[in-house]
């Protein structure tokens, strides 16, 4: 008995056959521009979220401005700090804003200095002020001698403050190649800053709350830059992170020193007799005084504290 011979396969398959072979390519081609796309999508909500400005309204009562001020209960008396403490909260009462006072063994800053603790008190603040939009660092050797200077309107006000940035100025001084920028807007300003003779002033400084202010934050007290050892530990820091991210640079602004730190000491290498606390200005600050063993801060602060009291008294401020 014969069987039929099978059909010969043709050379030609069938369309489906190619359609099928070539179908994992095309799924790749279509799964990489999904990634693109994703990718893209990501990078334009993160810019949004470190530059945009919030929508969100402040609930009513909300004080516009937080003053931060670290004490260390281990290196300062009660009245010392008694006497900060009431400085602060005199200016914040008259002006509508609200203080707040952490210590430093509130925090974990490992094996750095002490004044490292400054930084995660501020990102404490904001947790604890969410709507908030200023925070003013504040040193606790300084006091507030003119309480009725508004912080908004004396400097973060955008035209008052276009009108008193510091442009195309050395970060560092005298000659750092890094320069602040020539066309910044007020509007567009997250630190606000000042610097002596010597560098960048810590002690006195603003910051505008947002998503910048927390990746600010978080980048000076990486714990990289913590390990470094700097000389001057935080203040260096802050300088070398102003100085090589331009991310950082381009949200700050540097004001003439005494519209908020002029100093109580005359300390030629710091600027001299220029940049001395006068009488009507809004802040004195004893840099340097619990670095010196020559010098005592609650010594030097009382005589400012007394001639603060003497202001109150005759009602002149």
């Amino acid at each position: 008995m014969h069987f039929a011979m099978p059909p010969r396969k043709t050379s030609q398959p069938p369309p489906y056959a190619r359609a099928s072979r070539s179908s994992p390519i095309r799924r790749k081609q279509l799964q990489f521009v999904a990634l693109i796309g994703c990718t893209l999508l990501l990078l334009v909500y993160f810019a949004i979220r470190l530059f945009g400005s919030s929508a969100e309204k402040a609930p009513p009562g909300t004080p516009e401005v937080v003053v931060v001020t670290l004490l260390d209960e281990a290196t300062m008396s009660d009245e010392y700090r008694a006497r900060i403490m009431e400085n602060r909260k005199y200016y914040a009462d008259k002006n509508g804003y609200a203080t707040f006072f952490p210590d430093v063994a509130d925090y974990d800053y490992g094996n750095s200095p002490r004044s490292w603790a400054m930084v995660p008190a501020l990102r404490h603040a904001m947790t604890k002020y969410p709507h908030s939009t200023y925070f003013f660092n504040l040193s606790p050797h300084s006091l507030i001698m003119n309480p009725k200077i508004s912080l908004t309107s004396h400097v973060m006000d955008k035209k008052r403050l276009e009108s008193i940035m510091l442009r195309d100025k050395p970060v560092v001084p005298p000659d750092s190649v890094i320069r602040t920028f020539t066309h910044l807007k007020g509007d567009k300003v997250d630190l606000v800053l000042t610097q002596d003779a010597e560098g960048l002033c810590q002690g006195s400084f603003i910051l505008r709350r947002g998503e910048w202010a927390k990746f600010f934050l978080d980048t000076w007290f990486d714990p990289l830059y913590r390990s470094y050892n700097f000389q001057k530990a935080e203040a260096h820091a802050l300088e070398h992170v102003v100085q090589w991210h331009p991310t950082i640079l381009t949200k700050l602004a540097l004001v003439p020193q005494t519209l908020i730190n002029s100093y109580g000491v005359d300390i030629a290498s710091r600027g001299g007799k220029e940049v001395l606390y006068k009488e009507g200005e809004f802040v004195v600050r004893l840099v340097g005084c619990e670095l010196d063993a020559t010098r005592y801060c609650e010594k030097e602060f009382d005589m400012y504290y007394q001639q603060w009291k003497s202001y109150l008294n005759k009602g002149t401020i």
